[in-house]
């Protein structure tokens, strides 16, 4: 360990551990096949021509099927009667789906890294790290460029083919409009939005600074502070335009659970502070109503606030676990509401008049989780992804979190 230093060896055992239990242990892998999630199946063609009375066609003498080809077309009514069988999801059914490989290592991948971290600090309170570069950061990094290569990937998705010019524009325009709310923010003052942005420009101009002068170069910084809050909003607004589709479709999911689970009290009250969690951890940071609230106003009849400044800190460091733990509680509830988009899709076409061809139906209802792979190959839409797509972004909004629950604990221990 004198050799190699305590940081080092700490990766290398993650990434012994990391080579030897992914194979027989993913947490990922568990989130899809263990927690109960129910899939519908397909009707198959023969089911449709028994229930809608449609007699088989005889294939013509000297024709045989070829390989991959889409069986006979026929049309049945629109109201037909059609159960639905359900089955549960095993490691088979999605080993095979889009992005499956992606979302299993980046989740898997950020757990270790989460190790990894607790291992450096732990290790750093008991024999401070001098003059080092902090590895368990590069690995958070790590994991933080891997979900966004993900989420840029599934984004990009939306700018291919004629047929998604609606979601080009819908995300061009919020990523624009997004940009405009954020170089608002980014003007406002610091005594109002606890951003920390002016501190960490200081600090940042300052150590540059320095290094240019030891170069020879005579500077007084990389960049100017407009230059940097402009960057700084060029870049949400395009994770804002990342998250535009997910977010509707987040926005959909919360609705049909809170539908379809409206006698249990209790999770729709859980599932109600979950999707509003970004906005109150957001809230945390606002100092008209929640640090000077909280740790300054004196309220009649007491004789000092409510909470110290240590005691909110603390309470912001609560406040972020809480949402973490609480979203993944909640993910297989959300991701069991979309897999009962098959139900609910049929559902709706029983109210409608009119015939419909088998291969439409089957499209129309079934491109769900497991979007009938084995069937229709090539057929992939907007929605296929969303599936995968809502576990990224959850990922990816949990990492953020955790990023700021390490920012406040490094801000707490070196201040």
């Amino acid at each position: 360990m004198a050799l190699l230093g305590a940081q080092l060896v700490i990766t290398l055992i993650m990434v012994s551990v990391i080579q030897k239990l992914t194979p027989h242990f993913s947490l990922a892998r568990w989130f899809l096949c263990s927690t109960g999630l129910t899939r519908y199946l397909c009707p198959t063609d023969q089911q449709l021509r028994t229930l809608a009375g449609v007699p088989k066609e005889k294939p013509k003498k000297g024709k045989h099927v070829e390989n991959g080809k889409v069986g006979d077309v026929f049309h049945v009514p629109r109201n037909l009667n059609v159960t639905l069988e359900s089955a549960k999801i095993a490691a088979l059914d999605v080993v095979h789906l889009k992005y499956y490989n992606d979302y299993q290592w980046l989740l898997d991948f950020s757990v270790y890294a989460t190790a990894v971290y607790i291992m450096t600090e732990v290790y750093n309170s008991l024999y401070p790290i001098k003059d080092e570069i902090n590895l368990s950061m590069l690995w958070c990094l790590l994991v933080l460029g891997f979900a966004f290569k993900v989420l840029l990937s599934l984004w990009v998705q939306y700018f291919k083919g004629e047929e998604s010019i609606g979601e080009r524009s819908t995300c061009i325009v919020t990523g624009s409009a997004y940009l405009v709310i954020a170089m608002m923010i980014l003007i406002v003052d610091e005594n109002t939005l606890e951003i920390g942005l002016d501190k960490a420009y200081a600090s940042f101009n300052h150590s540059a600074s320095l290094f240019l002068d030891n170069q020879g170069l005579s500077s007084t910084g990389p960049a100017s502070k407009v230059v940097v809050k402009f960057f700084l909003a060029l870049w949400c607004g395009l994770v804002g335009s990342l998250f535009t589709f997910p977010g509707l479709r987040i926005s959909k999911m919360h609705w049909d659970t809170l539908r379809y689970y409206k006698d249990q009290r209790l999770l729709l009250l859980l599932a109600n502070i979950s999707y509003a969690s970004p906005l109150i951890l957001v809230s945390l940071w606002i100092k008209p109503i929640s640090r000077h609230y909280l740790t300054v106003r004196v309220f009649s009849g007491m004789n000092g606030p409510l909470m110290t400044t240590s005691g909110f800190e603390s309470m912001r460091l609560i406040a972020i676990i809480i949402a973490v733990l609480l979203r993944f509680i909640l993910m297989p509830v959300y991701l069991q509401s979309y897999l009962n988009l098959a139900v609910q899709r049929l559902e709706n076409q029983k109210k409608e008049a009119g015939r419909i061809t088998n291969v439409d139906l089957q499209k129309k209802d079934f491109c769900c989780i497991l979007l009938s792979v084995r069937r229709y190959p090539t057929i992939y839409r907007t929605d296929n992804y969303m599936f995968i797509f809502y576990i990224h972004v959850q990922i990816f909004r949990w990492l953020y979190m955790e990023w700021l629950f390490k920012r406040i604990i490094a801000r707490r221990m070196f201040s």
